[in-house]
């Protein structure tokens, strides 16, 4: 089984299979580029970018860095259009969970293997925001849980002359879906009654995954398994050939005005980004492309 899943990770960008497009083999220690980017010709029967995207597991953000300019909601048919699968992975060790809620992308190492598991995922609305500095674990898992409402959210379910129930029951029409990875007393990485929100801001604060996606996450998981959240926008790794790459993702609003304005948000370099690019052999005018394209796709910045 292991050789097979190998065999098929390499096809990942050769083929346009999206069975394919969510494992990578894991590079080698010193380097953090995997996957290659496609291509997909909008068709003329109604296709959206949610709907390619879930077809190509990713997320909408995800599609609408990587082609601006195409309306998300009906693209043309007949359009070129870029599917992203070359990314850095995170900064962060290749172990267990770790959820870049800036990219909406959650990473699964699984114990034991040379793979890493890429999904996309919803995260929580501003306000609600989904934890973007936090090292935790599986505590326990649940098929068909229940969904308990908080006060706030009864409140402003009244405001807008809606009720909740005390207890949402299990099933298809619950909003955590059917199944819930538990991560501590407040969060949890689940599925969704909806066939929308995938790497948009649209939860409570939890992790949100199409259906299909936490259904085999939830039976390949353990419980115990580490989980660490990080928030990094931009990505950077050095090959060992020494190709240095950056991958920059808009970052995430911060205010509920600076959201709904659309206008760019100031992007933060950490340290170890700033020393990256300011490497001698750096390329100024394609570093300053990529700060204000976003594109999300990693660009190599030196010749």
């Amino acid at each position: 089984m292991k050789s097979i899943r190998l065999m098929l990770t390499v096809l990942v960008g050769l083929v346009s299979l999206p069975a394919l497009a969510t494992d990578y083999l894991l590079p080698a220690k010193d380097s953090r580029l995997v996957g290659e980017n496609q291509y997909y010709i909008v068709q003329d029967n109604g296709e959206s970018l949610e709907s390619i995207a879930a077809r190509f597991q990713l997320g909408l953000t995800n599609m609408m860095e990587a082609n601006p300019g195409v309306d998300p909601y009906l693209p043309k048919p007949g359009t070129r259009i870029i599917i992203p699968h070359q990314l850095v992975l995170p900064d962060a060790p290749r172990k267990g969970i770790v959820v870049n809620i800036a990219e909406m992308r959650l990473y699964y190492y699984p114990k034991g293997e040379d793979f890493v598991r890429v999904l996309p995922i919803g995260i929580g609305q501003v306000g609600r925001d989904t934890p973007e500095k936090w090292v935790t674990q599986v505590y326990r898992k649940k098929a068909n849980p229940t969904w308990t409402p908080t006060a706030r959210m009864h409140k402003e379910a009244e405001a807008r002359g809606e009720t909740l129930p005390k207890v949402w029951p299990a099933g298809p029409d619950n909003p955590m879906g059917l199944f819930a990875i538990y991560i501590g007393n407040l969060y949890a990485i689940h599925g969704t009654n909806a066939d929308f929100g995938i790497g948009l801001r649209v939860s409570q604060g939890c992790v949100r995954l199409r259906n299909e996606d936490i259904e085999e996450l939830f039976h390949e998981v353990p419980v115990g398994t580490r989980v660490q959240f990080v928030n990094q926008p931009i990505k950077a790794t050095e090959e060992p050939d020494g190709a240095r790459y950056l991958e920059v993702h808009q970052p995430l609003s911060r205010t509920e005005a600076e959201f709904e304005s659309n206008a760019p948000v100031p992007l933060e370099l950490s340290p170890a980004i700033a020393r990256f690019v300011a490497h001698r052999d750096t390329d100024s005018f394609v570093i300053k492309r990529l700060l204000e394209d976003r594109s999300g796709m990693p660009t190599r910045i030196n010749p």
